[in-house]
């Protein structure tokens, strides 16, 4: 790390950039106008919103572009928007989100170049002042820069984003403002995507011309990381750090070749440098990975930042072809804000739709109708008519979806300008993706049912009273049903059958479901914040859960229980087909950071994710944990204010999470070697 980054990161770690916001409101009144279509609102609204900005630089500033408005009101007055929402769907806030835009298009064309492409349509009228608000933007840094004599900045910003990218430093620059502005424009979790191929062709003319060497090159890297990280806690999302900024790094490109090179591994070095929760690093990965690659990620999952998180493109290129993604396509896959396996550039898909409760189904199927069954097979088949409904049901609510307008982020996105077509609109991939919470947890529920009641002395009314009391004069049969029956998780094939037979229905149950726009739904593993929630409306469990007790985030194993060890762990969660739930949802193991006391060490937990990816595993994610000093933190969150932990597909400061969140964090197990 330079001089000039220890300066940058001093800064921000002590939240200097924090002065530099305004309470100042946008102006409303030139896009609230009733007679304006959306689309034209938006992009008054981000011409708007780019005019309130006033150009700030940090000592040592590389990269232009810090946030000083905090807020962004709505298009819409109150009264609109509740007309919008009682007649039609609404996905969370109502704006584009969870997209990959194609910003190797965009740096690599310019704006001034798609602006001549323009016609005089109202819609392109709209993407026009959308482009000549983030020029001005440009421009206006470019005047600021001039004056404190910031030479480098001010010719930089002269030529980006206006004009293609010529080098390193350029390209970067232009990610930066354009990222940037789709924020501004009201768009969230929109993610780098696959950052290391679409910056390489830049990082690599500079090195060949001795434009820059590798310690210049690091110094830009580190800087662009930084940059992320100044405005992220001012972006929508569950908590600090839910904001969606992630980059995909390594796998197989379009045409088939190897995409992990120089920048990829600078990338996993910076990140380890710098220490931040900007940018979440993917890391896709296939059975002829080298050792080393796997270590060096294991290197920076030590730090206990919470990433890389593993995609095996074994598994998710012909998951994803087998649901009709083309084959080049389904190579360039990239991730949403979280886990979800997305197409940049080419998919305006939701692949957080909604989530489908399978630890509550299976418990009311099994307070419903496992008075009245012989076999697990007849409680199985209510399980499986259950999910079949409820999936439908979920698909219905889904109709006659509103999405506000994004005529700027339209630009990235395949045919939109070309057509005059909103992203909004649908794209080339219109799928919608499902969560599935709990399969652990409904999978240890089963195998207690079949363990003590269908094949053992234990009678369904003794088990429901302990239930309704929540265990309270019924501790020794908790203890026997969380203890003595299998769990999955230690490769147990007594659990583990339930769990590949709750998937298999889940993705049985997508089948064939579609929305209004041709798209198909996709079936997953993870859990977003419904482990939260759904545990929130269930009691006690079969499996000795008590009431309250959270379910495991995404694809792990319940909490509080016994468990083997990382090896038994592994081959549990590889055993279903993970090719059926591709919606994504990764594995998520909790080491001890005594784990990593030494190389050897560091060796072995790599082996555990070759491990995974050689058996099928889809998705990984591994997190270093040290409960005392957890506890500490929510003590004592003075002390801890830098410290960073995984929450579910994003990483996060601790001591700045909901203590829901901070207690299920601590709660979940620590593995050893």
């Amino acid at each position: 790390m330079t001089e000039r980054i220890l300066q940058l990161r001093t800064w921000q770690f002590n939240r200097q950039h924090h002065a530099l916001r305004k309470e100042d409101a946008i102006t409303i009144d030139c896009y609230r106008d009733k007679s304006l279509p959306d689309h034209m609102r938006t992009a008054l609204r981000l011409k708007t919103a780019l005019e309130a900005e006033t150009p700030v630089f940090a000592p040592g500033e590389i990269f232009a572009c810090t946030r000083t408005q905090k807020e962004l009101p709505m298009i819409y007055d109150d009264q609109e928007w509740a007309d919008i929402r009682s007649t039609h769907y609404i996905h969370e806030r109502g704006t584009v989100t969870n997209l990959s835009p194609d910003y190797g298009k965009v740096i690599g064309t310019g704006l001034f170049k798609l602006r001549e492409q323009l016609g005089d349509s109202s819609y392109h009228q709209a993407m026009r002042i959308s482009i000549d608000a983030v020029l001005d933007f440009a421009a206006r840094y470019q005047g600021a820069a001039e004056e404190k004599g910031y030479e480098e900045i001010a010719h930089i910003l002269k030529r980006v984003p206006a004009y293609p990218a010529a080098s390193f430093r350029e390209a970067l620059q232009s990610l930066r403002i354009l990222h940037y502005a789709m924020w501004c424009e009201g768009d969230y979790h929109n993610t780098l995507g696959r950052f290391d191929q679409y910056m390489m062709p830049y990082l690599q003319h500079d090195l060949e011309n001795g434009v820059l060497d590798q310690q210049s090159a690091m110094e830009l890297l580190e800087a662009f990381f930084l940059s992320c990280n100044r405005d992220s806690d001012l972006y929508f999302g569950m908590q600090q750090g839910d904001n969606g900024q992630s980059v995909v790094l390594g796998g197989m490109t379009p045409d088939g070749k190897n995409g992990y090179q120089l920048l990829s591994e600078m990338c996993l070095k910076a990140s380890a440098e710098l220490r931040l929760i900007d940018p979440k690093i993917n890391l896709r990965v296939d059975k002829n990975t080298p050792p080393e690659i796997f270590q060096l990620g294991t290197q920076l999952t030590k730090l206990g930042l919470g990433f890389p998180q593993y995609e095996n493109d074994d598994v998710a290129i012909p998951a994803l072809m087998a649901l009709g993604y083309s084959e080049e396509d389904a190579r360039n896959y990239a991730m949403a804000a979280c886990w979800e396996f997305i197409i940049p550039g080419k998919g305006m898909e939701i692949p957080n739709i909604g989530a489908l409760p399978i630890a509550n189904i299976v418990n009311a199927v099994i307070r419903e109708k496992l008075a009245d069954v012989q076999s697990m097979d007849q409680l199985m088949e209510h399980v499986r008519i259950r999910m079949m409904a409820y999936v439908r049901e979920a698909a219905q609510t889904h109709r006659n979806l509103y999405t506000i307008p994004s005529p700027f982020m339209s630009l990235f996105f395949e045919d939109c300008l070309e057509q005059a077509k909103d992203i909004t609109l649908g794209c080339r991939y219109n799928n919608f993706g499902m969560h599935g919470t709990g399969v652990a947890t409904a999978a240890d529920m089963l195998a207690a049912i079949e363990k003590t009641v269908l094949q053992g002395d234990l009678s369904v009314q003794t088990l429901f009273k302990a239930l309704d009391n929540d265990f309270s004069g019924y501790e020794e049969l908790q203890h026997r049903l969380q203890y003595a029956c299998p769990k999955m998780g230690n490769d147990d094939e007594a659990a583990d059958q339930y769990a590949r037979m709750l998937l298999h229905m889940f993705a049985e149950a997508v089948r064939g479901q579609t929305n209004e726009r041709g798209g198909i739904y996709r079936a997953g593993t993870g859990s977003a914040m419904y482990y939260i929630w759904h545990a929130s409306e269930l009691g006690a469990t079969a499996d000795g859960r008590k009431a309250g007790t959270p379910l495991p985030a995404n694809y792990a194993p319940s909490l509080n229980i016994k468990l083997d060890g990382p090896v038994s762990l592994i081959k549990s969660f590889a055993k279903p087909d993970l090719r059926e739930v591709i919606n994504g949802g990764p594995l998520t193991i909790e080491f001890s950071d005594t784990v990593f006391r030494n190389d050897e060490a560091i060796a072995k937990v790599a082996a555990l994710v070759k491990l995974f990816i050689d058996l099928g595993g889809h998705q990984l994610q591994l997190n270093t944990v040290n409960r005392d000093q957890l506890l500490d933190a929510q003590k004592h969150p003075e002390a801890y204010r830098n410290l960073i932990v995984r929450v579910w597909g994003w990483s996060g400061y601790f001591v700045e999470l909901d203590k829901c969140y901070q207690d299920h964090i601590i709660s979940r197990a620590e593995l050893s070697l």
